[in-house]
């Protein structure tokens, strides 16, 4: 016999993967530049130098310095040094026991969810969600719970959150810069959101905790800001990945922030170690944690990606579509040209644009479209566009 459970979420692929494996195929039957491929969040643009410099200067040290085995929260140094570097941008006073180093964001979110639930315990999250949120919180035993969001702009349903959270409710699971609408939660509805949370865990006598999912912080437009949650709320893990703002999704290097100030902080700090331990996620690549800690301000070339962003949202609007204003990441999130998101994107494929649907993202109607592409990729893109509002318009 084997695990019903992990068989359900092993059977049923990631629909994103499955576009993108559908993708390599077409492109090797007519070549790559006539698929137009907005599937994957695969950064486009190159690291920034300094990450080569890093490499290559790493690579004269000892293999018994950059090879071996880390201790298990990640080396002291890159610690103190990320710690350091939270510090002087967000007035925040962290030292090297806040921070543990693990294998990027999605391993971050395991270990938190896996360290504060128990089965019978519900999360709560924001729709559209990154479709693996799920995965994590069903594979504790837990119920995973999702508040529409308020439209049309895409920010939190404050109201329907608060009628959401109960005794059960253990953590609150945010990810702005979001995927995969690309909008930036406000100041204004981050401090709603964490009102309703301190007021939540006063009535219930336990803390509810406030999960933020963050490889996007960096990758914003038009000057907009991302709230650092520690300042606002206490009970508050910050789950970062380098994938993004270093274009290093390979890698797979990132952190959790656990505050001094968090409730139960030595248990919940030692909690997050023996999950990181049951998940195998101990000792986060020993090279890129020295990588990253060389590197640990720089971005790659995010005006790239607002060029990018300003050729496709114009684009798409002009020949009629409507789209979410994306604030931040590298995504577009499009209204379908048909309820059924997924036939719409099946039709896509006719004329080789390769959408995803957004039901897994929990938001029926839409398709996410990832800009992360070279600049001539969109732009050869926009006749096909033109063509499949064309045959909705000739069957309307």
């Amino acid at each position: 016999m084997i695990s019903e459970e992990c068989y359900e979420f092993g059977s049923k692929s990631s629909i994103i993967r499955e576009i993108f494996s559908f993708g390599l195929k077409r492109k090797a039957e007519i070549g790559a530049d006539r698929v137009y491929d907005f599937s994957l969040g695969n950064p486009s643009i190159p690291a920034p130098k300094s990450v080569k410099k890093a490499i290559l200067d790493l690579m004269e040290q000892p293999p018994e310095v950059i090879h071996a085995y880390s201790p298990a929260p990640g080396d002291a140094s890159v610690r103190r040094t990320i710690a350091q570097s939270l510090n002087r941008r967000f007035g925040e006073s962290f030292t090297e026991e806040n921070i543990f180093m693990t294998c990027g964001a999605a391993a971050s979110l395991n270990i938190c969810i896996k360290a504060l639930g128990n089965p019978g315990d519900e999360f709560i999250t924001f729709a559209p969600f990154f479709p693996e949120y799920r995965c994590w919180v069903e594979g504790i035993g837990a119920d995973f719970k999702v508040i529409p969001p308020h439209m049309p702009d895409f920010q939190i349903d404050l109201e329907a959150l608060e009628k959401a959270v109960t005794p059960k409710t253990k953590g609150i699971i945010v990810n702005s810069p979001n995927n995969p609408s690309g909008v930036v939660y406000t100041e204004e509805m981050l401090k709603g959101l964490v009102g309703i949370l301190k007021k939540k865990s006063e009535t219930y006598g336990s803390p509810i905790y406030l999960i933020t999912d963050e490889p996007y912080r960096e990758i914003v437009y038009d000057g907009v800001t991302v709230p650092y949650l520690t300042k606002y709320y206490d009970n508050t893990l910050v789950c970062y990945s380098y994938s993004k703002s270093l274009s290093l999704p390979g890698e797979r290097i990132g952190y959790i922030v656990i505050p001094d100030q968090l409730a139960d902080y030595k248990r919940v700090s030692s909690a997050i170690a023996g999950a990181a331990r049951v998940l195998g996620f101990v000792c986060a690549p020993a090279l890129f944690q020295q990588v990253v800690a060389r590197c640990v301000e720089d971005t790659g070339d995010i005006e790239a990606y607002k060029n990018n962003r300003d050729l496709l949202l114009n684009g798409l609007t002009e020949l009629g579509y409507t789209c979410v204003p994306p604030q931040g990441a590298f995504y577009l999130f499009v209204k379908s040209l048909e309820e059924d998101a997924y036939a719409f994107c099946e039709k896509a494929k006719k004329y080789d644009l390769l959408l995803v649907p957004s039901d897994d993202f929990g938001c029926p109607g839409y398709v996410r479209i990832a800009y992360c592409v070279a600049e001539k990729m969109i732009v050869n893109a926009m006749p096909a566009f033109k063509k499949l509002m064309e045959e909705y318009r000739l069957f309307s």
